[in-house]
């Protein structure tokens, strides 16, 4: 082996980082796009149109959440049957929503009725917008603490309810969450579509970044007022997964804590408000693919700042916190994050590399005039 176990540890972490802001740069744009369909779509013909602006790329782009969720279970075991335990009834709400996506994109478009598409036209919002506030929802839970502990055998018990994953905090971040993949998904539809349904994309950047860079100030304001987490107990980084061999002290702003001893992380919050400045600016002097670099940038800031707060932590425990889970005690074994390393390494340049061809070959402009002429070969 290459590496120790500390240093495959802090590489898997990394990786999962990788693979989930992969997913939110991605799949987050057509979230996004499915959420402003009913609005910036006037007529059958223009949500036609934005509907193909994402139709060729939404399936690939699903791969960074279906590998977030396999590097998950692979590497942190334990993380997933907790976070999967604890967030159960909230993911299955996900799920079902996101099964109405790949429904909507193939079946909207078989009949001609206009109550059949609009139904379906529902669908796709309902399949954008409960994912992005969701996810959002989710990692404010995992910012409070989840409620769980382990008993006298290791057996997770978890206390909480869908009712409790909703408090204030949590929404707050899935409001984040969801302005931020809008503002992604607006400025994607400026970049493929031109006249009316281009114009009121534009218009749909500049309020949607607004709103993210608001909601993300505030919500780094409430995070000096949250209890954080803090390994108090000495640590043993190439040790035992044992997530019930530390100690962990609980207070307000401890989240705060890594950037007082790294300052250099507070250039990753603030090249969020930067760049989605320039997002903003770019897509008023109708610069839309400079724009969609920066936005996408703006939301891999956002998803960092939370990730920098956290480490080493993955699930904290609101009721016990020395159940919490960490980088250094929840993982898999040496030889399994070894031998997924090297698949990793392998197979992540190629979905890189097929991700950029798809996007390379498929660009350019989606029209009304497009949607005449290839009728039978779009959604």
């Amino acid at each position: 082996m290459i590496f120790d176990y500390e240093t495959f540890r802090i590489i898997w972490w990394v990786f999962l980082g990788t693979l989930l802001i992969g997913f939110a740069v991605t799949g987050g744009f057509d979230l996004g796009v499915g959420v402003l369909l009913p609005f910036l779509g006037k007529t059958d013909e223009e949500r036609r149109v934005i509907i193909n602006s994402v139709g060729p790329t939404w399936e690939g782009n699903q791969v960074w959440f279906v590998m977030s969720g396999g590097a998950l279970f692979a590497a942190w075991p334990t993380a997933y049957a907790v976070s999967f335990s604890s967030m159960y009834f909230a993911l299955l709400l996900t799920l079902f929503a996101m099964f109405l996506r790949p429904l909507g994109f193939d079946y909207r478009s078989k009949l001609p009725s206009q109550k059949w598409r609009t139904n379906w036209d529902k669908a796709l919002f309902v399949g954008g917008f409960v994912p992005a506030l969701i996810f959002g929802v989710a990692f404010g839970n995992l910012l409070k603490g989840i409620p769980f502990h382990f008993d006298g055998d290791m057996r997770i018990v978890y206390f909480g309810s869908l009712l409790g994953l909703l408090n204030p905090f949590s929404l707050l971040v899935g409001l984040t969450s969801l302005s931020m993949f809008v503002m992604h998904g607006a400025v994607f539809l400026q970049v493929k579509t031109v006249g009316d349904i281009n114009e009121r994309a534009k218009k749909s950047v500049f309020i949607f970044s607004c709103l993210t860079l608001l909601f993300f100030a505030v919500a780094g304001w409430c995070i000096t007022f949250i209890d954080g987490y803090h390994i108090s107990s000495e640590i043993f980084p190439n040790g035992p997964s044992n997530p019930i061999a530390k100690a962990v002290k609980r207070g307000p702003g401890i989240w705060l804590d890594n950037y007082g001893h790294l300052p250099g992380l507070w250039a990753v919050p603030a090249i969020a408000f930067i760049s989605g400045g320039v997002t903003i600016v770019l897509s008023k002097i109708n610069r839309p693919g400079t724009a969609f670099v920066f936005s996408g940038i703006t939301v891999a800031a956002i998803v960092l700042t939370g990730g920098g707060s956290m480490f080493p932590f993955i699930i904290p425990s609101s009721i016990s916190a020395n159940s919490s889970l960490t980088v250094w005690d929840s993982s898999s074994s040496l030889t399994t994050l070894n031998m997924m390393f090297w698949v990793t390494i392998i197979f992540l340049p190629l979905i890189l590399l097929y991700t950029s061809w798809v996007f390379r070959v498929l660009r350019g402009k989606v029209t009304v005039e497009h949607i005449r002429k290839n009728d039978h070969s779009v959604y």
